[in-house]
C-alpha cells in the first residue's frame, strides 16, 4: 500500500483535478450476503494481488455521510466507462493516514478496498483462488 499526493484533496464531489493522487492497493476484500436461515449474512474473501491496483484521485469522492476524524477517509469509488465517470456503488475505499510533523508528510496506515459481488462471482472467486493456491504448492514441491 502506498500513498502519492494530498489525499485530503478528495471532497465530497468527484473532480478531474485530482488525478495526481494515488493509492496503491495490495488487498482487496469481497463481500457477499448469503441467506443463513432466516437472515442474510455477509461473508468475505481477501484476495492478496501480486501487482498492486492503483485508484486515482479523479475516481474517489468522499463519503457523504462520513466525516472524517484525525486521518481516516472514506470514499465513493467511480469506475470509467466510454470516457465517462460513473459511481460504483458496490465499491468502498477507505484509508487511514497518519501526519508525520518533522518529516512534513502524511503516511498511510491502512487501506481497506471491499467490492460487493454476487454469489455467483463469489462462488467462482473462491474457487479460482482455491485453484491458484492448489497449483503453487504443486510447483513448489518440485
Amino acid at each position: 500500500m502506498k500513498l502519492k499526493g494530498n489525499i485530503s484533496d478528495v471532497k465530497q464531489k468527484r473532480d478531474s483535478k485530482n488525478a495526481g493522487i494515488e493509492v496503491q492497493i495490495n488487498k482487496i476484500e469481497y463481500i457477499t450476503h448469503k441467506k443463513d436461515g432466516k437472515y442474510y449474512q455477509p461473508f468475505d474473501y481477501e484476495v492478496e494481488l501480486e501487482t498492486p491496483l492503483v485508484i486515482t484521485g479523479d475516481c474517489l469522492a468522499q463519503t457523504s455521510n462520513s466525516q472524517p476524524k484525525d486521518g481516516e477517509y472514506e470514499f465513493d469509488v467511480y469506475d470509467i466507462v466510454d470516457g465517462a465517470y460513473v459511481h460504483n456503488p458496490n465499491k468502498q475505499l477507505s484509508l487511514t493516514v497518519a501526519y508525520d510533523y518533522d518529516a512534513d508528510l502524511n503516511i498511510l496506515t491502512s487501506v481497506y478496498y471491499t467490492v460487493t459481488i454476487s454469489n455467483e462471482e463469489f462462488k467462482e472467486l473462491k474457487r479460482q483462488g482455491h485453484k491458484s493456491r492448489v497449483s503453487k504448492k504443486g510447483k513448489a514441491r518440485r
